[in-house]
């Protein structure tokens, strides 16, 4: 029995929390990780994994056993690229990647050729959706991730800062006047945008600088409508249906048409983090170093997203 591929498909399936999807990300048929865990579990001694109709869960011992696997592992790989010469150094492989979709779709594609160019030998596999993934389970190599980050089960870099504006329609505003200051929110309606996790709308924060600092001033918007997606709440905004908060990249060219205007100068959005995430434990390859040096450089040259202020 190889030892380091049986504790790579113990992982991989504790990882997966599925025989059928640990099975999809190494590419090999079920019945074999079927065999080789049984096998594992057999020279072992003992039981590893608890198995269901319904689920996996990790036996006491099994839960040792795969801390254990991943210092091994991580050991291992540290070891090989110390000693396997330059070419092992050079990024290569499949990495897998996932993208918020309208974030994915207007400033990371448009700009993907310029990768592939400079590492040839990486094959990219992206994955565009809202919906929070588990990088784990769905053997995702690094995700991109908009917003204060919740899990502590992944390792987060912050590489940018989406700057946001709050804008209408002049339409809207020649009907409800515009406001000046956040207590004239107060008769206006906005365009809300609600979690498709939670279904709860998102309050709105505003900077607002005082004689020390910059203090963040929540607001609790209501409006006619709410939306889950990003585009649509600009599409609403331009028929007039109210103030909207979004993302400056996403509504610069109607700023600049004039479709849409800006207003409450002085108290603009509070920028949101930008974070790419990697499972713990997982070692930093040469591909995915590649990627996050070429995605860190190609935000800080966005125009719409300000260089971070501070590390996760």
């Amino acid at each position: 029995m190889d030892k380091i591929k049986a504790m790579q498909t113990f992982v991989r399936i504790v990882e997966a929390n599925s025989f059928s999807k640990a099975a999809e990300t190494l590419n090999l048929p079920r019945a074999a990780l079927t065999a080789t865990l049984q096998k594992l579990e057999a020279y072992l001694g003992t039981q590893l994994l608890q198995r269901t109709t319904r689920r996996l869960s990790l036996t006491p011992e099994g839960a040792e056993y795969f801390r254990h696997c991943i210092d091994i592992l991580k050991a291992v790989d540290m070891a090989e690229l110390a000693f396997r010469g330059p070419d092992a150094k050079k990024p290569r492989g499949l990495l897998r990647i996932n993208l918020p979709n309208t974030v994915g779709r207007r400033l990371i594609m448009p700009h993907i050729a310029q990768f592939h160019a400079a590492w040839p030998d990486v094959q990219l596999q992206l994955s565009l959706t809202d919906r929070l993934v588990d990088l784990t389970q769905e053997g995702i190599d690094c995700a991109l991730r908009v917003g204060t980050l919740q899990d502590s089960a992944f390792i987060g870099k912050q590489v940018g800062l989406m700057r946001f504006a709050t804008c209408a329609s002049p339409a809207y505003l020649a009907r409800h006047g515009t406001p000046h200051t956040l207590a004239d929110l107060a008769t206006h309606s906005g365009i809300m945008h609600y979690s498709g996790r939670t279904g709860r709308a998102f309050d709105w924060d505003f900077l607002q600088n005082n004689e020390v600092t910059r203090e963040v001033v929540r607001v609790q918007m209501a409006g006619p409508i709410a939306v889950n997606d990003a585009d649509a709440s600009v599409a609403c905004a331009l028929q007039g249906l109210g103030l909207a908060q979004a993302a400056m990249y996403q509504v610069r060219q109607y700023l600049d048409s004039g479709a849409l205007v800006a207003v409450l100068a002085d108290h603009p959005p509070t920028p949101m983090p930008i974070s790419l995430l990697t499972p713990q434990g997982r070692l930093a390859t040469p591909k995915l170093q590649a990627f996050a040096g070429w995605i860190t450089a190609l935000l800080a040259a966005q125009p719409d997203v300000q260089l971070p202020v501070h590390k996760i």
